[in-house]
């Protein structure tokens, strides 16, 4: 496992802790969901539901795979076990980054622009100059869009243990 999975998957741990408890729970998942949502004002109820269903999804398979004690929470060596297991947690990533990218294509022309994208990644709790970064490397368009199938990728890859000196790797502060 590369140590730049481990700094993106304890960046993402933290940034789904939203309470600060230290440890994942159902309610931190709802939280994140509802600000992603919020910042999803172009987009379709549809799309709305589909990237609550993933979020819900994505704490599903937490708990399923990892909480044995029935706590309902998930600490972060569990949450690292699980998430930088493809064989346990790349269709919750699937499913995740296609609801997510799908959110950040309104009007479904297979384009995010860096607006919407900002708002979205500003909601799920990143900094600015990274996402800034983040986005840039992705190549935008010259009227400053992405593919949604490169974000898609890149947020497949973000997961991935084996991935170094990937475009998610400018989301983690210290590599940006």
């Amino acid at each position: 496992m590369r140590a730049e999975a481990v700094d993106r998957v304890r960046l993402i741990f933290t940034l789904f802790d939203v309470d600060g408890s230290g440890s994942l729970e159902e309610d931190d998942f709802e939280l994140m969901a509802g600000r992603v949502v919020d910042a999803a004002s172009a987009s379709d109820d549809a799309a709305r539901e589909a990237i609550v269903a993933a979020f819900r999804r994505y704490w599903r398979t937490l708990t399923t795979e990892l909480d044995t004690n029935a706590d309902n929470r998930v600490s972060y060596e569990e949450y690292q076990a699980c998430v930088l297991s493809p064989e346990r947690f790349e269709d919750t990533i699937d499913e995740f980054a296609r609801a997510l990218a799908a959110l950040g294509d309104p009007d479904g022309d297979g384009l995010i622009e860096r607006p919407v994208f900002t708002a979205l990644m500003t909601g799920i709790g990143f900094e600015r100059t990274n996402i800034d970064t983040f986005f840039d490397s992705l190549g935008p368009d010259g009227d400053d869009r992405v593919k949604v199938t490169d974000w898609v990728g890149s947020i497949q890859d973000y997961y991935r243990p084996e991935a170094a000196g990937i475009v998610g790797d400018h989301l983690v502060p210290s590599a940006g």
